[in-house]
């Protein structure tokens, strides 16, 4: 019986949607702008990498292609194989918004039927009656931020006045969340859990996607650094996803990174939440070497988004993308016959763009393993084509409305 991997590169989206200028993102091409920076030499940083994008793995199995098909142009600097390895293609999203759960949701099978709620002043984001609320459930004296934000910045900014005072920093930006970042150690990291766990029932009724914990540590002194303690307290899915069907039909589920925390753990199985790309990946290599057949292995890898996509760095970007491609021949050397792995992304998040969020792009989809027949899959009308043909693939009937391939 088969086995299914499927990776979730966060963010690294391959331009093109039709519909991004809605969203102020037209023209917005994560992988293809981060192509052109770095063969202009914008990519450049001394001592992590310089020259043009290098992913020889991503490219042999099929990403110029995809990426082409996509937006029309080849990927810069990159010489493309006339005949990829793998499968290729790429989806588009059909959910409303450009937020990490609905990509995510969309890729389990499950699109977002609703509008997500959003904070859209920039200034004193939150409602009033919703402030009230979080500092009378939270036992605070009040909170700080209250406004459209970069989560780094406001830390940095307000960080100080956080541990004089004791009220933890609320912010929010285009995506329909809510943060609340506060000091491990002298607020309380389970204090900070609490708090959001609470702040998530109240922000139910307006339909926002994700309250996220963002814990840091440090002083005003020596600066201070986010931890690898995040936590996102989202609103389940609306809807049965493959995860859902794989639990009741008893088969064995492994999810890494924050897929437990987008699913409201509903049918994550077995969760693994290292810190970092490189432990993700390793702690999916480990989990992969144990999956039994008919076994589904979810992975999330964060860091594009996180650390380089909102803080619009394109050599720390371009940088991750080549490392990920250069571990990529430790899973294909794992993969059993029968086995099918797919890499795909969420969303965009082009660091050339302007301001700090996600982008609303198409997503690259890349299939390969054993046995799996290289060749196009084209455009795939809804993310929910991936949980369609890893569902084939396993054998549990059809799931969502996507159509495999």
């Amino acid at each position: 019986m088969a086995r299914a991997i499927l990776i979730v590169l966060d963010s690294v989206g391959c331009g093109g949607a039709e519909d991004a200028a809605s969203y102020g993102d037209a023209g917005a091409d994560t992988l293809g702008h981060i192509a052109e920076a770095c063969a202009e030499g914008g990519g450049d940083r001394a001592g992590l990498r310089q020259g043009s994008l290098t992913l020889p793995n991503l490219v042999r199995l099929g990403l110029s292609q995809a990426c082409e098909a996509s937006t029309g142009r080849p990927l810069a600097g990159i010489a493309r194989p006339a005949r990829p390895e793998g499968q290729f293609g790429y989806g588009v999203e059909i959910s409303r918004g450009k937020d990490t759960p609905s990509g995510h949701w969309e890729i389990a099978g499950c699109p977002v039927p609703f509008q997500w709620g959003y904070f859209t002043a920039l200034e004193n984001s939150f409602p009033p009656d919703l402030v009230a609320a979080i500092i009378r459930e939270g036992g605070l004296p009040g909170i700080l931020g209250n406004q459209h934000a970069s989560g780094t910045v406001i830390i940095e900014e307000l960080g100080a006045e956080h541990i004089r005072t004791g009220k933890p920093i609320c912010y929010t930006s285009v995506d329909s969340v809510l943060q609340i970042a506060a000091h491990e150690e002298h607020f309380g990291l389970e204090r900070l859990y609490e708090l959001c766990r609470r702040t998530r029932v109240l922000v139910d009724p307006l339909r926002i996607g994700r309250v996220i914990a963002r814990p840091f540590i440090g002083e005003a002194e020596t600066g201070f650094t986010r931890t690898g303690n995040r936590k996102d307290f989202a609103i389940p899915p609306p809807d049965e996803t493959l995860l859902d069907r794989l639990a009741a039909q008893g088969r064995a589920v492994i999810t890494v990174g924050k897929i437990g925390d987008i699913f409201a753990h509903r049918a994550t199985g077995e969760e693994i939440k290292p810190f970092g790309n490189e432990a993700m990946f390793e702690a999916a290599l480990e989990a992969i070497g144990r999956l039994p057949d008919g076994g589904f292995c979810f992975v999330n890898l964060v860091d594009f988004d996180t650390e380089y996509g909102h803080r619009r760095d394109v050599p720390g970007y371009a940088a991750a993308l080549e490392a990920f491609d250069a571990m990529l021949p430790k899973l294909e050397a794992i993969l059993k016959p029968g086995d099918l792995a797919i890499i795909t992304a969420d969303h965009g998040n082009d660091p050339t763009w302007h301001g700090t969020d996600h982008t609303r792009e198409h997503v690259p989809i890349l299939a390969f393993g054993p046995g799996v027949a290289p060749g196009p899959i084209g455009r795939r009308e809804s993310f929910a084509d991936i949980a369609a043909t890893v569902a084939r693939r396993l054998g549990i009937g059809s799931v969502g409305p996507g159509r495999d391939w």
